[in-house]
């Protein structure tokens, strides 16, 4: 297992491979931006997003907050307070649905530091994502989430789960852009009567085509619209903003458990087998076979696929990290045969496709401005753990990952002006828990 004492020695270290992940570490001592389960903290409080953000999509319930996290990137996003939340609805019914877990992305932009003023110049003018990824940023950590990153020295990478001076996850203001007044404002007015062809004495074959566009008929030009994308997004206007309902009527949260530690991960380069107990796994057992539990536990090992071992593995070497931290990096699948392990190239277990193999067609674009969209953070199974150590059921969440995506450009959402918050709803691939039943 890999050191996560901050006291192992240099030639310890040595024996050992650092990636470029950040892995993060609850707590129950109290930290004011990223915690796992209690309440959303907005970045303005006195204007909160609409409630619809957070309600399952399954059973249109209010969902509660699996993880909060302080996401500000000065490197990448000068100027941009960013926050990450994610949502999973409490209802059993709902679980294994698509919908039933959701991501919320709220971002509040300085003066001058829109994202959508030239990002291609921008992305020209940054390092390859290659190079950054090889070579992180210092103080991540401490920028992130606030706290010293353990096992490094003042001067190497801190916590970027902390809360301390820095950190990017610790904006305090919110403002919401289903309220904002000024979206109404920019909305497309409707388009004015058409003028009455006149003659062009200077051009007239100018004048015949104008005469003809003007006579095509208006279902035509309506398929135009319909069919371009930008025309839809620049008609749609804001829904308006849900109101939250009173703490009384919303269903009850998990208990708090916050991200004060944080370092970068470390790996053995001959891990020991992971254990059962590292990785939830469920077997289903009928009271009436003679087959005991070992047996179970085989049929259940045997079925398991290369991809899910090296899940277990890699979550074996740090088994005390909740959430895995790599802006632009790769998640760590639980499964390349799923929806999402499809969807993000599965082959090698990490994101990327198996050699000889195309490309995944990737996570969905931006709906808001159309970029790609990125991977920034996933939820590890030890974070049902710290969820539900105060649970009475046994009965909990059986996901094996909650892997997040956001826009890689961190857009503002429409009509929200630069110094007020806005709020979009990012990409949430859940990896569900494997179950087998005893044949």
């Amino acid at each position: 297992m890999a050191p996560h004492e901050s006291d192992s020695s240099g030639d310890e270290q040595d024996d050992y491979t650092e990636t470029n992940v950040l892995l993060g570490y609850a707590s129950k001592e109290p930290e004011d931006i990223s915690h796992l389960g209690g309440r959303p903290v907005w970045l303005d409080p006195d204007s909160p997003p609409s409630a619809a953000l957070a309600r399952c999509k399954v059973c249109g319930d209010l969902a509660v907050l699996l993880l909060q996290l302080n996401a500000e990137l000065p490197a990448q996003f000068p100027g941009h307070e960013r926050r990450l939340y994610v949502f999973v609805c409490r209802r059993r019914s709902c679980r294994r649905k698509e919908g039933s877990v959701r991501a919320v992305r709220g971002v509040r932009m300085t003066s001058g530091t829109s994202s959508s003023a030239a990002p291609e110049k921008k992305r020209r003018e940054e390092p390859r994502e290659e190079e950054r990824q090889k070579s992180p940023p210092a103080n991540l950590g401490e920028t992130l989430f606030g706290a010293k990153t353990l096992g490094s020295s003042s001067s190497g990478p801190a916590n970027p789960f902390s809360t301390g001076g820095g950190n990017p996850f610790a904006g305090t203001s919110t403002l919401n852009p289903f309220s904002n007044p000024q979206a109404a404002a920019e909305a497309p007015t409707p388009n004015p009567e058409p003028a009455e062809p006149r003659p062009s004495e200077d051009n007239p074959k100018e004048e015949q085509q104008e005469q003809q566009l003007q006579s095509l008929p208006k279902t035509f030009a309506e398929t135009l619209s319909l069919n371009n994308p930008q025309a839809q997004a620049r008609a749609s206007a804001p829904e308006p903003a849900e109101p939250w309902p009173p703490e009384s009527a919303q269903p009850r949260p998990y208990p708090a458990a916050y991200l004060t530690d944080a370092e970068y991960e470390t790996l053995d380069p001959t891990p020991a087998p992971a254990s059962q107990s590292t990785v939830r796994m469920e077997v289903d057992n009928d009271s009436g076979g003679g087959k005991g539990g070992k047996e179970d536990r085989d049929v259940f090992e045997s079925s398991m696929d290369a991809t899910f071992q090296r899940f277990a593995d890699r979550m074996a070497q740090n088994p005390d990290q909740v959430i895995r931290y790599e802006f632009g990096g790769q998640p760590l699948l639980y499964s390349k045969a799923d929806a999402v392990g499809i969807l993000l190239g599965g082959g090698g277990g990490d994101g990327r496709p198996a050699p000889g193999v195309a490309g995944p067609k990737g996570m969905p674009r931006c709906a808001n401005c159309g970029a790609g969209r990125v991977f920034e953070v996933q939820l590890c199974p030890n974070a049902i753990t710290e969820l539900e150590a105060d649970e009475m059921s046994l009965e909990g969440m059986d996901w094996g990952t909650v892997i997040v995506g956001v826009c890689e450009r961190d857009c503002q959402a429409r009509g929200v002006e630069e110094g007020k918050a806005g709020y979009l709803e990012e990409w949430a691939g859940v990896q569900w828990e494997e179950l087998t039943n005893r044949r």
